[in-house]
């Protein structure tokens, strides 16, 4: 529990609220609804164990706080308490009402204790994969499903991890349960791209046959595509969208659109990971880390760049 002022406002309610939601109760020394309910909040601050803040402001002490955030809610009494999510006040409640009902209240707009738990796991994970270890961040992202499967944003990381490290078949296992989601979510239809990429390097025509092809009519544009999967499974994205720009400059809608949305695909992926020095490392060995040491990061820059190529090409 913290007491708010004018001097700790901003960091300790609105930037706090950024990585957990803040809930503020305003109260004074005179008021008895107020004292009835700030045992009742502490109490459950505890029992919620971190997934909601609490902090107190005294109105009497700060007025402008309170006047602002009471005419904003349209509400002139105490206790009076608003929930600030994302930098922002998101909802409020007012009086002393009971622990059942604030605790309606918190279930709202506060993860559940298995979703927090998750998200403690894809933390960890995240730091593990900046570390360079890759396998104890896919086992801790297999921790976060396993504790709540129908979190996207860890099943994405976990299929990027194993995709990052070669595993290409866990990752399509992994992928399975949300493939219908695809089409509505850029992050997973990267993944569903990056996971036929491998599929066709494993089962595919050579690279040596490919280039062949290529180089005998340059408007072969199945064996170009075939030669940008294969490049993409080796996690070589510039070289992958170089690829699929020759296509789309000579036929921007080939394939239903395939070249460009295998493009848009690279460029998710590139938006999240750091690479080494491709040019200092043989074919077989290039890949893209996420933030390993001593890695050069993908610049914002480059992706820049990349996107402005698709624009110039598509219209």
């Amino acid at each position: 529990m913290l007491d708010i002022s004018l001097t700790n406002f901003e960091a300790d309610v609105i930037d706090a609220s950024m990585r957990q939601p803040v809930l503020l109760d305003l109260w004074a020394p005179w008021c008895g609804p107020c004292k009835a309910l700030g045992p009742v909040l502490e109490k459950l601050e505890t029992a919620y164990a971190g997934r909601f803040r609490l902090a107190k402001l005294n109105s009497d002490e700060q007025p402008e706080i309170a006047g602002q955030l009471s005419q904003m809610f349209g509400v002139r009494s105490i206790p009076f308490c608003v929930l600030f999510k994302e930098g922002q006040p998101v909802d409020g409640f007012v009086g002393a009402l009971p622990e059942g009902e604030v605790r309606k209240f918190l279930d709202k707009h506060v993860p559940s204790a298995a979703a927090a738990a998750a998200q403690e796991e894809i933390e960890a994970a995240a730091e593990m994969l900046a570390e360079g270890d890759s396998d104890h961040a896919i086992e801790r992202l297999q921790e976060a499903l396993a504790i709540n499967p129908g979190d996207d944003t860890a099943r994405y990381d976990y299929v990027r991890a194993l995709l990052m490290s070669g595993r290409s078949r866990e990752a399509r296992a992994a992928f399975e349960p949300v493939a219908a989601k695809a089409a509505l979510d850029p992050r997973l239809a990267a993944c569903e791209h990056w996971l036929a990429a491998y599929e066709v390097a494993e089962s595919g025509r050579s690279v040596e046959q490919l280039t062949a092809a290529v180089e005998a009519d340059r408007r072969d544009f199945a064996a170009r595509f075939e030669l940008a999967q294969h490049a993409f499974a080796r996690q070589q994205f510039t070289q992958t969208m170089d690829q699929l720009l020759e296509i789309l400059m000579r036929d921007k809608g080939w394939r239903d659109g395939l070249a460009r949305k295998t493009y848009v695909a690279v460029l998710e992926v590139m938006g999240r990971v750091t690479t080494k020095a491709e040019s200092s490392l043989p074919t077989t060995a290039r890949r893209l880390e996420i933030d390993p040491p001593r890695t050069v990061p993908v610049s914002d820059s480059m992706v820049d760049g990349y996107r402005r190529k698709l624009s110039m090409v598509l219209f």
